[in-house]
């Protein structure tokens, strides 16, 4: 069956006003604008996920973005999905004068995910805080100014 996508749209601001998603729209960090399409969906309770798809080893990474966009939100950021020129950056948060970067995977086990988790961040040429949020238990340090964190300890830190 094909389906509008004016029709996609309205369940999705219907979603959102049954506070079911949240709409995270995307900032291109060169032109500093935000943009309006390609815009992601958050789940409002993340266990609605596994309610309906229920468990895989690839949902994992998913919800660790959802909770993290989630957390954002709750202490008070403006957050948006970063875009330099064709890359993405999981989030932009800012507050005030505040804002920070954050980059959010399930675990770092080769050079390739690596790369493609810091690089991006390395291309911002501001002095605003960065993260890598991972899962992985022994996540920790600082990777050229970018500080990497685990999950939990992101979610319980007081500096941001």
């Amino acid at each position: 069956r094909k389906i509008d996508n004016e029709t996609v749209y309205s369940y999705l601001e219907k979603l959102q006003k049954a506070y079911i998603l949240h709409k995270c729209s995307r900032y291109d960090l060169q032109g500093k604008d935000i943009l309006k399409t390609q815009e992601k969906f958050y789940l409002a309770d993340v266990s609605l996920r596994y309610s309906v798809l229920g468990y895989t080893v690839d949902s994992i990474a998913a919800s660790l973005e959802n909770i993290v966009y989630l957390e954002l939100k709750r202490r008070g950021y403006d957050v948006y999905i970063g875009k330099i020129k064709d890359k993405e950056i999981d989030f932009v948060a800012t507050k005030q004068n505040e804002k920070i970067y954050v980059q959010v995977t399930q675990e770092i086990k080769s050079e390739k995910t690596q790369k493609r988790e810091y690089e991006q961040l390395l291309e911002i040429r501001d002095n605003y805080p960065k993260y890598v949020v991972m899962a992985d238990n022994f996540a920790g340090g600082n990777y050229e100014g970018i500080k990497t964190m685990n999950i939990v300890d992101f979610l319980l830190s007081k500096e941001y």
